[in-house]
């Protein structure tokens, strides 16, 4: 044997470590137009919603109960607050449904995703560098609502306590830390949308379809939600937890199990899913 020789049969000088590193991937996926379409509209809806507010006037009360639009216009902690609301339930999840549904899809759907394993990169890895490119372009198309929000809100309406909606109110420093408590769990919550988006990036070619089919499925749990004949068995449902945040809006001590139990949902969803998308992709055959 030559000295030298590498006895695993790769060529000299190979490190499967060094390929396709992620500050490469995540650029490929920045410069994609649908990453800055989805920039844009989450740092939009704000101004949208600003629009709206100055449009229609300020927001009331109706049925003598108070919402958190009602005291969108109070500070602009509210405002982002209100923002976040509206936005939760399913307009962030379609960001989240297009990072990790479209990932790898679109390599297949444009013939490229062979050529990137050929160079030689293994299939682990390359599951592994767009599953955390889409976990940070997630996380901060999330983050960063609330945060434009609480910009254009404080520009709107300046800042001071957050208004509650039952009685009382939060400190700017304490509503701060609560905002962003909410917002993080916002995007725990949409990891159950995320590992299903980001399996069917793995078995599907056409991106479209791994895009809607998370959409879907999130409006589907949403509808099955609804139906209160289903009783505890909505309690596994990925959207079921959605709202457990607004337990984050007491005057006293922050209450957790709403949250906590969400988290352990929407997690566990997600592990299942990624787990699956790293089987199935580890032995499919790619043929484009």
């Amino acid at each position: 044997m030559t000295a030298g020789t590498d006895t695993t049969g790769a060529a000299p000088g190979y490190r499967p470590r060094r390929t396709l590193p992620l500050r490469v991937e995540a650029v490929r996926q920045l410069l994609r137009r649908r990453t800055l379409v989805a920039f844009a509209v989450v740092a939009g809806l704000p101004v949208v919603v600003w629009a709206a507010f100055a449009i229609g006037g300020t927001p009331g009360e109706r049925n003598g109960t108070t919402t958190l639009i009602d005291v969108a216009t109070s500070s602009g902690l509210n405002f982002s607050l209100a923002v976040l609301f509206v936005s939760s339930g399913f307009l962030l999840t379609i960001p989240v449904a297009l990072f990790f549904g479209d990932t790898v899809a679109s390599e297949a759907s444009w013939s490229s995703l062979r050529y990137l394993l050929a160079a030689p990169v293994p299939r682990a890895r390359l599951l592994a560098s767009k599953l955390l490119v889409s976990l940070g372009f997630s996380a901060t198309a999330v983050l960063a609502l609330p945060t434009v929000a609480l910009v254009v809100g404080t520009a709107a309406y300046g800042w001071s306590d957050l208004q509650l909606t039952t009685a009382g109110s939060l400190p700017p420093g304490t509503a701060v830390q609560r905002l962003v408590i909410i917002a993080l769990y916002v995007f725990v919550s949409q990891l159950a949308v995320a590992g299903f988006a980001f399996w069917l990036s793995t078995v599907t070619d056409a991106p479209l379809g791994a895009v809607g089919g998370a959409v879907g499925v999130a409006i589907i749990s949403n509808i099955l939600d609804a139906i209160t004949a289903l009783g505890s068995l909505r309690n596994v449902l990925p959207t079921h937890w959605q709202y457990a945040w607004a337990d984050a809006l007491q005057p006293g001590q922050l209450e957790w199990a709403g949250m906590i139990k969400g988290t352990s949902v929407s997690v566990s969803f997600a592990v299942v899913f990624f787990a699956l998308a790293f089987r199935g992709f580890r032995k499919k055959d790619i043929v484009s």
